[in-house]
């Protein structure tokens, strides 16, 4: 049975066209060596697992290679080649600093740069993890850094470049590795996969690459794992159970809900990955993640960074097409903040609840500032329905002379008397003269004792018909709204904390259970027969209130058979800008609350002809 090798071992590259991802290093170095331009220090700078140690290898190996091909490759078949590849080469060392960081380490490799290489031209140095050497040990090697003999080369590798000393780094030549991008790292699983007969959908590869954060090395250990646990087939389903990943789709059913504002599927949802074994942290940042690329999917010019699986690019594309780019930056930016506050929160359930909450209702609450800012109308009403009415024009109540007469011309003339006696206006009399008629008298019927009326008629003479059925018509009109407000009901507490429950009904029929909320806290406060005052917490509780301005007001009116009613909302200031939390009720107040949510209270008090004590 053959000896079982990593894949980060066994598919290690061995020259410089094999090393993933990092061309801009590969051809430079390659150029050098053709060109004879070599530096004395090299230092390679970049995260874990991009091919640091690797580039640096293949460096030292092509650079003493016998029989270098024309592409300034390493020939792999020369002495030294095979004696480097065998691990017995004389002429390459390799030290790690890690473990080798004392000045007296320092001191050793500086004692074996001054012997000439025995075979070959170059002996080669390679010092990984350099930025664990102490200070000491960096200034005993500063020297010998600066001015080494003519066949020494030192290539040191860091993944922590800003912890050298800059004395070093002005003695190096520079090179910054790159992370390996998912797309050329699922190419090189795909290729081992091949060589290897491994079933794998590229959806898995991509996951695992994704994983891995742009490290070759961990997708290759992370490929060995995921091999042995499935027996040599990769799907994407396995993929994700071994390494506790949680399926997008979980994202777009939540996404769903939310556009329909239904708390009670995002809460269940949140529930079963719990269950799974999925913390509140990561589904938060999986979560930010996914609403990323939704964001990014909007335009095309950006399409390009979604990092997802091919097969679920159309299905990112598509859902951003009924998202609007406020709503995603929005709901990053409350992703963000919950993240920030992830740790500090006791109840992390109850921290990651809160934060699908208000994603589900991020909705209104932007189309509520929009339509604050005069940016948009929020919603259209069906039938225009007057709330507040023209008053009447006064009419001015004048004496008629007896003893002077004047001509009319071609223009009606109206008088009333003025002051009638003793009866409050009850007798007074409505004159219009003619040119033709001699004067009528109409007894007027209207009541109104606190009103002056004037008619002025400016414009040329109309027939006379007309003018009789226009004061009819007031007279009538008047005469309606009268007989409404005397006829209508009494307004008091508990009459109206009744009529403001059965909104709520009304509310709850339409499910709008935001409304709901909103109306429950508000108070309510009479401040005459015609005016209602609306206590609330917040702007954004008034800003609800106002939106169902035209159907509360119609409703109020209609139960109380008064087209004069009407009412203002105002915000309570209070410590905090917030209202206890708990607050002692008196014993009406209680009442009063009692009948706001069960009407059938007030009609049983009045059957059984009960009283309060207040």
């Amino acid at each position: 049975m053959d000896k079982f090798i990593v894949s980060a071992r066994k598919y290690r590259p061995q020259n410089f066209n094999t090393v993933v991802g990092q061309s801009h290093i590969t051809t430079t170095l390659k150029n050098a060596i053709k060109n004879n331009q070599l530096a004395h220090a090299f230092l390679f700078c970049g995260p874990r697992g991009v091919g640091k140690s690797t580039c640096a290898r293949i460096l030292a190996k092509t650079i003493n290679c016998e029989n270098r091909t024309t592409d300034g490759e390493a020939c792999n078949t020369c002495n030294s080649c095979i004696s480097f590849d065998q691990g017995t080469s004389l002429n390459i060392h390799e030290l790690d600093a890690a473990s080798n960081n004392s000045v007296d380490d320092i001191r050793s490799l500086v004692d074996q740069i001054r012997f000439a290489p025995q075979a070959g031209k170059y002996k080669v140095y390679i010092v990984d993890e350099v930025h664990m050497l102490s200070s000491s040990a960096f200034n005993a090697f500063l020297k010998t850094l600066e001015e080494p003999p003519p066949f020494a080369i030192f290539i040191l590798a860091t993944t922590e470049k800003h912890k050298i000393i800059p004395t070093i780094l002005s003695r190096c030549q520079i090179f910054d590795f790159k992370r390996i991008t998912n797309n050329d790292t699922v190419i090189h699983l795909q290729e081992i996969c091949g060589k290897e007969d491994i079933k794998a959908d590229k959806a898995a590869l991509h996951i695992i690459a994704q994983k891995s954060e742009g490290c070759l090395r961990d997708a290759l250990s992370i490929l060995d794992k995921i091999v042995s646990f499935t027996n040599g087939e990769l799907n994407y389903a396995n993929t994700l159970e071994h390494l506790n990943i949680l399926d997008e789709d979980y994202y777009f059913k939540l996404m769903n809900a939310m556009q329909q504002q239904n708390i009670s599927d995002a809460m269940l949802m949140y529930d079963e990955i719990n269950r799974k074994g999925f913390e509140g942290d990561l589904v938060l940042n999986g979560f930010a993640e996914f609403i990323r690329n939704i964001l990014v999917s909007k335009d095309a010019k950006v399409v390009v960074l979604l990092e997802v699986a091919e097969d679920f690019k159309p299905k990112y594309i598509e859902t951003a097409k009924s998202l609007s780019v406020s709503y995603l930056i929005s709901a990053l930016n409350i992703l963000n903040e919950s993240e920030i506050n992830y740790k500090q929160a006791r109840n992390k359930r109850l921290h990651v609840e809160l934060t699908l909450i208000k994603l589900c209702y991020l909705h209104q609450a932007i189309e509520l500032v929009n339509d604050d800012n005069g940016l948009h109308k929020k919603k259209q009403i069906d039938s225009a329905r007057p709330v507040a009415f023209k008053t009447i024009s006064p009419i001015e109540i004048k004496k008629k002379d007896k003893d002077k007469g004047s001509p009319l011309g071609d223009e009606n003339k109206v008088s009333r008397n003025d002051s009638p006696s003793g009866n409050g206006g009850r007798d007074a009399k409505l004159i219009i003269e003619t040119e033709k008629k001699d004067t009528e008298t109409i007894a007027a019927d209207n009541t109104l004792s606190y009103t002056n009326i004037q008619i002025k008629n400016n414009a040329q003479a109309q027939p006379n018909q007309s003018k009789l059925s226009s004061l009819d018509k007031i007279r009538q009109q008047v005469k309606k709204q009268n007989q409404q407000v005397n006829a209508s009901k009494q307004l008091d507490d508990e009459e109206l904390y009744l009529a403001w429950g059965l909104y709520i009904e009304e509310l709850r029929k339409k499910n709008n259970h935001s409304g709901i909320a909103n109306f429950k806290s508000a108070l309510l406060k009479i401040i005459d027969r015609n005016n209602i005052e609306i206590q609330t917490e917040s702007n954004l509780q008034q800003k609800f209130i106002e939106n169902e301005r035209a159907d509360l007001i119609e409703h109020l009116q209609s139960y109380f058979n008064n087209r004069f009613l009407t009412y203002k909302v105002i915000v309570v200031e209070s410590e905090n800008n917030k209202l206890p939390l708990e607050k002692h009720l008196t014993a009406k107040e209680q009442y009063l609350k009692m009948i706001e949510e069960y009407p059938l209270v007030k009609e049983l008090k009045d059957r059984l002809k009960l009283d309060l004590e207040y």
